[in-house]
């Protein structure tokens, strides 16, 4: 099964329904013209070079129905980020894959400051140039039976890639990951099995579709089930997207749990009491976020995990099996290995160790980057470059990236559990990063990075009831922008280079 022929089953199946309710542009549309709309994106996208697509427009019907539409023209989109440095990363994906055409919104290089780079496509000029005569044909192709269309429409296999979608960069350039139709539906029904949904629900729809997160959870799985997605370009417009909630009463939603904070925060009591499924993703989820959630609106935030390579979904919480803290269970048709970073030996209940992942959901692999997938792939397993355990009831723990731990006196120390205890004595608003900061003569040791001046000998005093001596921060730094990336996540690697140049400025080095 492919996704774009799914996706035609379903628009015929559902043609009166709404498909999404573009809450951007004010605009509803029912799957049979989105099916219309896709059918003329796929004619015009012909035109352009053969194999990849570079689409580049916020979340909305205009940038699924391109996805859908790259795909039935026989294209594969490359899912450009546009939240930072959308010209650079733009240049770069071109670059990298090989390809010239980027599918882009005018109106939002004149929002993000920029220019128009050579192989940009306006999707406004796209549109402008739809004849009678498109529409006309499109509709008279919508009118033939299923198989008539997808005769029509691209085909291939299941092991073609249906997306490229690029790693966030945060310790690396980032990497081309090549992830299949059988990638994306495998993840898709597994998850959807596990948390039991399905077309009768409403999915609140504001994740970029650049991110894994929004590609799989808030396109495609809408589309695959035949859903109504209500969508919204900018996640970070903490009211209105509150507001849309009220309105628009989704009974699904996902996110990460810097946003999650910024709706609490904003919303008004029971905006979301509608959703009777909200995950949040991307970001370990703190307990204060659950607590908001169920005092102000009643709904139960449940947290997962995933990777870009994994389409994403690897575990979960649910309503029926939800142990707060911990990540959830491993979806059906997944398996997950801890194993021992020293001697790769299967670890025990409770012991932390590397996740590995194996099964459909993991990439064909790096586009274009044969050393660095085999790196990460051997033998079919995944190395998400993570660090976890299970505990006795199956429940997987996600205890940091590898690259998150520090070795200081002989000690493995995850710099996530110190962020972790650290936080709970943090003044509120103020948030923390804690980094690694390698010396050749004395070792390495720990520094904090806080967002405000706070009380150090107070803080650590409070730490030292629940983390021995050797993982406590020797420095604090004020840094009082900590740098963020898109997904909402404090950005680890850029933190970790400013508080070195602070540290070897101000001679706290050695």
């Amino acid at each position: 099964m492919l996704l774009h022929q799914q996706f035609v089953r379903v628009a015929k199946k559902h043609a009166s329904k709404l498909a999404i309710i573009d809450k951007t542009t004010g605009k509803s549309v029912t799957y049979s013209r989105a099916l219309i709309g896709a059918l003329i994106l796929s004619s015009k996208f012909k035109k352009y070079d053969k194999e990849f697509i570079g689409i580049m427009i916020p979340t909305s019907a205009g940038a699924a129905l391109a996805n859908v539409g790259a795909l039935m023209s026989g294209r594969i989109p490359v899912l450009i980020n546009y939240s930072t440095g959308a010209e650079a990363n733009a240049r770069y994906a071109q670059k990298k894959c090989n390809f010239k055409t980027i599918i882009t919104s005018k109106a939002l290089l004149e929002k993000i400051n920029c220019p128009l780079i050579e192989g940009m496509v306006l999707i406004e000029d796209i549109m402008t140039g739809v004849t009678t005569g498109d529409k006309l044909k499109a509709a008279l192709m919508t009118k033939l039976p299923v198989g008539m269309i997808l005769n029509s429409v691209s085909g291939g296999n299941e092991h073609d890639t249906a997306a490229i979608l690029f790693t966030s960069g945060s310790e690396k350039d980032p990497k081309a990951v090549q992830l299949t139709h059988r990638n994306l539906i495998s993840n898709i029904e597994s998850f959807s099995n596990y948390v039991h949904i399905g077309e009768q629900d409403v999915l609140l729809a504001n994740l970029v579709f650049y991110h894994i997160f929004g590609l799989t959870v808030n396109l495609w799985v809408a589309f695959y089930h035949g859903m109504t997605m209500v969508s919204y370009a900018n996640p970070l417009d903490f009211q209105t997207v509150s507001k849309i909630a009220r309105e628009e009463k989704p009974t699904i939603m996902v996110g990460t749990p810097s946003f999650f904070w910024g709706y609490l925060n904003k919303s008004e009591p029971g905006d979301f009491k509608t959703l009777r499924l909200m995950v949040a993703g991307a970001d370990k989820t703190p307990e204060a976020l659950r607590d908001g959630f169920m005092k102000k609106h009643g709904v139960t935030l449940l947290e997962g995990y995933g990777a870009t390579e994994t389409s994403p979904v690897i575990s979960v919480n649910s309503i029926d099996f939800n142990r707060p803290g911990s990540t959830g269970k491993v979806i059906p048709g997944v398996e997950v290995r801890i194993e021992n970073f020293e001697t790769g030996e299967k670890c025990k209940t409770g012991e932390v160790g590397k996740i590995l992942v194996k099964g459909d959901l993991v990439m064909k692999g790096y586009y274009e980057d044969p050393v660095l997938t085999a790196e990460v792939l051997v033998d079919g397993w995944y190395n998400t470059g993570d660090m976890g355990f299970f505990d006795e009831d199956g429940y997987l723990w996600h205890a940091g990236r590898f690259k998150r731990f520090a070795k200081v006196g002989g000690e493995m120390i995850s710099l996530v559990k110190v962020e972790n205890i650290m936080e709970k004595f943090l003044p509120e608003g103020v948030s923390c990063c804690i980094v690694e900061i390698p010396d050749e003569k004395k070792g390495s040791y720990i520094v904090a990075s806080v967002s405000a001046e706070v009380h150090k000998t107070e803080i650590l005093r409070k730490m030292m009831n629940e983390l021995p001596s050797i993982a406590l921060p020797r420095e604090f730094v004020v840094i009082r922008e900590l740098p963020m990336m898109s997904t909402g996540k404090i950005d680890f690697r850029t933190t970790t280079k400013m508080v070195q140049e602070i540290m070897n400025k101000s001679g706290f080095a050695g």
